[in-house]
């Protein structure tokens, strides 16, 4: 790096295998918009909650295709409902072990983990590091950088709350994929950017994804 260069520090964003890929697809997009650069792994059970919630086949040969095609959709599934602009992102296999984020050393931001599925919870929780998303998560913390944690699961047991209690006292953040309607919400898309934005309020990432309790009762209701 040359003298004066800014050294890129990406957010890392894991996607596991738990149900809700278009909570991964808001955060994503929220990121580039703001400006911030990615560093993404979507783990080998994702795919195929990605491929069975909205047909696509993520490949790591045309990662770059396929990831433009996730995020121009939204979350009724229709194509070409948002511009996808994905020249912020570096993708690394989950297989990977020897990528950039298994290292303390390598410069990241942080971690967001959308969804995180509960047998995810629990790797990390364990410190597991069985793929490139759990060590990553595990480096995350070591290294005291924020990690965000978006559960999606429901009922929860005591084995799960055990393990989020963990990562709470590990330094991680645990969000519940769980959408307010305190916002005003008249279409799935902002039942999902609610939740993608208490991600990023997680991680304090600014964004306009949702509207904002201002301690005015009926706020929601009336137009923005």
């Amino acid at each position: 790096m040359n003298a004066g260069e800014t050294q890129r520090a990406p957010w890392i964003v894991g996607v596991s295998g738990a149900s809700g890929t278009p909570y991964a697809a808001a955060v994503l997009r929220a990121l580039l918009e703001a400006g911030e650069s990615v560093d993404l792994v979507v783990s080998r059970a994702s795919r195929l909650t990605l491929l069975d919630e909205t047909g696509i086949s993520f490949r790591d040969a045309h990662w770059r295709d396929d990831l433009r095609e996730w995020l121009s959709r939204g979350a009724d599934g229709k194509p070409g409902s948002f511009d996808a602009d994905v020249d912020g992102v570096r993708y690394w296999g989950a297989g990977d072990l020897a990528a950039g984020p298994s290292s303390g050393s390598y410069p990241a931001k942080g971690m967001l983990i959308v969804p995180a599925s509960t047998a995810c919870v629990a790797g990390v929780a364990l410190g597991l590091s069985k793929d490139l998303l759990q060590r990553a998560a595990s480096v995350t913390l070591k290294e005291r950088r924020p990690l965000v944690v978006a559960v999606r699961e429901a009922p929860l047991n005591g084995q799960t709350l055990r393990h989020l209690v963990a990562l709470d006292d590990a330094g991680a953040s645990v969000v519940p994929a769980s959408p307010a309607f305190y916002a005003g919400a008249t279409h799935i898309q902002d039942l999902v950017d609610f939740v993608a934005g208490r991600v990023l309020d997680a991680a304090g990432v600014g964004h306009g994804l949702y509207r904002r309790w201002k301690g005015e009762l009926g706020g929601g209701s009336r137009p923005v």
